[in-house]
C-alpha cells in the first residue's frame, strides 16, 4: 500500500508541479537611482529598467499577484536584500545584478540571467517558493475537462489516500485511483461528478481549485528553478512568440517586458557556444526599480 501512495504522490506531482501561496508585500518605495532612459511609462506601477550592454528594455512588474517574488527581486535589484556570494561564501548587501551576464540564450525560446558565477549554478544563498497558482473557484458539478480532473484528483483524491496512507477503504475509488495511476491519465474521473467523489469518501466541506496567476507568454518574466520552491535570484524572459504553455505552473510569472523587446530580441540572437552560453558576455550593467504613483 505505501508503494500505492508513493505512484498516487508522485502522480499528483506530474499534474501540478507548483502551488506557492501568496503573502503580504511591503510596497517599494521609489528608488532614487537615475537612469538615462527616455521611456516613461503610463500605467502606475512598479517598474524594473534594464540597462544592458545591448540596450535598454523595461519590465512592469507583478507585485500583487507575485508579492514574495517581486520583492526578492527589487530588494535584490536595489541592494536592500542581503545575499551570499557563492565564490567567496561572504554576505552581501548591495545591488545583486549589476554586472552580471545572461548565460544562457536560446532562440525562439528565452534569454537567461541572474547568476552571480555566470553558469547557471549560481544563485543568492537561500531558496524560497513559487508563487504559480491562487485560489480558485469551488470544485463542483460535472467534471467535463481534464483541468477539473487534475484539480479533482489533487484536492480530493490525493488527500483521502494520504490519509489512509495509500490503503483506501473504498473499493471504487481504489479502482479509479489505480487505473489513473498506471495510465498515467485522470480520463477515468472524467463525466463522473465532484459530488460523486466527496460522497464516496464522506467529505463534506466545500473544496477550492487552483487558478493558474499567469501563463508563461511571450515577453514575460519569469524565475528559473531547478524544480517546485528552488527560486533564488535566476530569470528568464520568453522570446517565443507562441509563449511556452508546457512551462505554465511550474515557474513564477512576475512581470512582462512593456518597452524595448526589440533589446530582447537583439540578446536571444547573439551567437552562441556550448550550454548555449553567448561567445561574447551580455552584460546586465543595471537594473533600476522604480515606482510610478
Amino acid at each position: 500500500m505505501k508503494n500505492l501512495l508513493i505512484m498516487i504522490i508522485l502522480f499528483a506531482l506530474i499534474l501540478f508541479s507548483c502551488g506557492g501561496e501568496g503573502s503580504e508585500y511591503k510596497k517599494m518605495e521609489q528608488n532614487t537611482e537615475k537612469t538615462d532612459s527616455a521611456y516613461t511609462p503610463q500605467e502606475k506601477g512598479l517598474y524594473a529598467f534594464f540597462s544592458t550592454s545591448k540596450g535598454e528594455f523595461v519590465v512592469k512588474l507583478f507585485e500583487e499577484k507575485t508579492p514574495k517574488t517581486v520583492e526578492n527581486f527589487t530588494g535584490l535589484a536595489m541592494g536592500t536584500k542581503e545575499w551570499k556570494d557563492p565564490a567567496t561564501g561572504q554576505k552581501q548587501k548591495k545591488p545583486f545584478y549589476d554586472g552580471l551576464i545572461f548565460h544562457r540564450v536560446i532562440k525562439d525560446f528565452m534569454i537567461q540571467g541572474g547568476c552571480p558565477l555566470g553558469t547557471g549554478t549560481g544563485g543568492p544563498g537561500y531558496k524560497f517558493e513559487d508563487e504559480c497558482f491562487i485560489q480558485g473557484p469551488e470544485l463542483k458539478g460535472a467534471i467535463n475537462d481534464e483541468s477539473t480532473a487534475i484539480q479533482v484528483w489533487n484536492f480530493i483524491i490525493v488527500p483521502y489516500a494520504q490519509k489512509h496512507k495509500g490503503d483506501v477503504p473504498d473499493a471504487d475509488i481504489k479502482a479509479i485511483i489505480e487505473h489513473a495511476v498506471n495510465k498515467q491519465s485522470v480520463q477515468i474521473l472524467m463525466g463522473k461528478t465532484v459530488e460523486y467523489f466527496k460522497t464516496k469518501i464522506g467529505l463534506t466541506e466545500k473544496v477550492y481549485g487552483m487558478a493558474l496567476i499567469h501563463p508563461v507568454d511571450y515577453a514575460t518574466l519569469c524565475m528559473a528553478n531547478s524544480g517546485p520552491d528552488t527560486n533564488g535570484s535566476q530569470f528568464f524572459i520568453v522570446t517565443k512568440r507562441e509563449g511556452c504553455s508546457w512551462l505554465n505552473g511550474k515557474h513564477t510569472v512576475f512581470g512582462k517586458v512593456v518597452h524595448g523587446m526589440e533589446v530582447v530580441h537583439a540578446i536571444e540572437n547573439v551567437p552562441t557556444a556550448s550550454g548555449d552560453k553567448p561567445v561574447q558576455d551580455v552584460v546586465i550593467k543595471q537594473i533600476v526599480i522604480k515606482n510610478i504613483k
